[in-house]
């Protein structure tokens, strides 16, 4: 499915999983759909797994949004105690769609838990009590987070109401980060536990091997022990003056805290002239997007901001960025930063989202089913990466996995040939029926009911 098709169905109000492999535009699609529904006056839950997606659609977390916290299970009282929260009424109540991003991290039962609320606070037993719902992700990134033994670990294809919301699978098939026929060939391979002794050589040459750009290859580790202090070291190895840029907040102040807490960027940037640093935020006009790598080249003399050569030439003074929680049109949070961090080295956990130009990579110590295809797949060609090695686990993915996407991409094609078949003022009916506005009656009655304002 291309990113028109999917769009076109996302616009019709169905409940959508919108997937693919890494690379194929996925948080892209989910932006251009938020910005559609704003511009029509509709205003989405924008949510996320994880604090580091979230800030890359200007989000919260889901576990934020929907007030379940850390919880997996909360019994009927629980969310009955919920609907007295004034401020998760004016939330949920009244929304129209929720968008989940990195879904593979949140596993069956909180998906349960999410649709249980919804359907309380939205007085009414369908799925998510009536919200359109699209959840976002690839089942062969990262799977879901387990802090103890207790802890759910079924991905949420596994919930039930997974089998109860008529989902629409979309499942993009065009590939935006890689252009290397080689290195998609490997990266397919891993995807469908096919690797032969041919993806190995491959993998192979680019053992020991420099990369092809003039720049030191960002450090790609699985663990995240020495990320930081790895970094700091190099920083102080470069001679001349430190320029700092400290990051400004306003807000709810543990909005703001979850967004600093979440930010690639830091609260503190400390750069000299040789820093290796890369972009953290998307800015297509400026030609810079998570992952862009860079040397500092000297600071500007009318702003003082960092001027960054990319490894592709360009020069780009780095203006300060705003990464925000948002709730309709209201601003909760916010904070603004220089979108750099120092990139010597970074963790395959907060690589996700990022398209890296290059990147020295140590998968020897992989010990997790999709880490080796996470890693690699951030880079966007073969002549990227240094590879210091990888072991039989880098290589594999899980086989409940691999049946799983196939039965999504026969349910995606499916899906595409019965919307094809409707007519198109059927498709407008359905647009016109996602963006249109209650009455002011329709409000009214609903406000005197629950006494508070809408």
């Amino acid at each position: 499915m291309t990113q028109p098709q999917a769009l076109e169905m996302l616009k019709s109000g169905y409940n959508v999983f919108l997937t693919g492999p890494a690379g194929c535009g996925k948080t892209f699609l989910l932006n251009q759909y938020i910005n559609y529904l704003k511009h029509n006056d509709v205003d989405p839950g924008i949510t996320a797994s994880t604090g580091i997606a979230a800030t890359h659609i200007n989000g919260r977390t889901i576990h934020s949004w929907c007030g379940m916290g850390i919880e997996q299970n909360l019994s009927d009282e629980q969310i009955e105690r919920l609907t007295e929260k004034e401020h998760l009424w004016e939330r949920i109540k009244y929304a129209k769609v929720l968008i989940i991003d990195e879904i593979s991290m949140l596993n069956a039962s909180r998906l349960d838990l999410v649709d249980r609320i919804c359907k309380e606070f939205k007085e009414s037993a369908a799925p998510f009590g009536g919200i359109q719902t699209i959840l976002c992700g690839d089942f062969f990134q990262l799977p879901p987070v387990t802090r103890t033994a207790r802890e759910d670990g079924r991905f949420v294809t596994e919930s039930g109401i997974w089998q109860n919301m008529d989902i629409k699978i979309c499942y993009l098939e065009e590939q935006y980060r890689q252009d290397d026929k080689r290195f998609l060939r490997v990266l397919n391979d891993i995807r469908r536990n096919g690797t032969t002794m041919d993806t190995k050589a491959v993998l192979a040459e680019r053992i020991n091997q420099p990369v092809s750009f003039k720049i030191k290859p960002t450090k790609l580790h699985t663990h995240n022990s020495n990320v930081d202090a790895y970094n700091q070291f190099e920083l102080a190895k470069l001679k001349g003056k430190e320029s700092v840029y400290q990051m400004y907040s306003e807000g709810i102040p543990h909005l703001v805290e979850t967004l600093r807490e979440s930010c690639l960027a830091p609260e503190r940037l400390v750069l000299k002239t040789g820093t290796v640093v890369m972009f953290v935020k998307n800015n297509f006009d400026l030609g810079y997007v998570n992952g862009t790598l860079g040397t500092v080249t000297g600071f500007d003399k009318d702003s003082g901001y960092p001027i960054i050569k990319t490894v592709h030439g360009k020069v780009i003074i780095a203006y300060p960025e705003k990464w925000k929680i948002e709730d309709g049109r209201k601003i909760l949070a916010s904070i603004s930063q220089v979108p750099l961090r120092l990139a010597w080295a970074i963790t395959v956990h907060k690589s996700q989202g990022m398209s890296l130009d290059c990147a020295e990579i140590d998968l020897s110590k992989t010990f997790e089913y999709g880490m080796g295809y996470v890693a690699l797949s951030r880079v966007r060609s073969l002549a990227g990466i240094k590879l210091l090695g990888f072991n039989e686990m880098a290589l594999k993915v899980s086989e409940k996995v691999i049946k799983m996407d196939k039965h999504l991409q026969v349910k995606s094609r499916q899906d595409l040939e019965e919307f094809d078949q409707l007519s198109a003022e059927q498709k407008t009916e359905m647009q016109k029926e996602l963006v249109k506005q209650p009455k002011k009656a329709d409000i009214a009655e609903a406000t005197d009911t629950i006494g508070i304002p809408f």
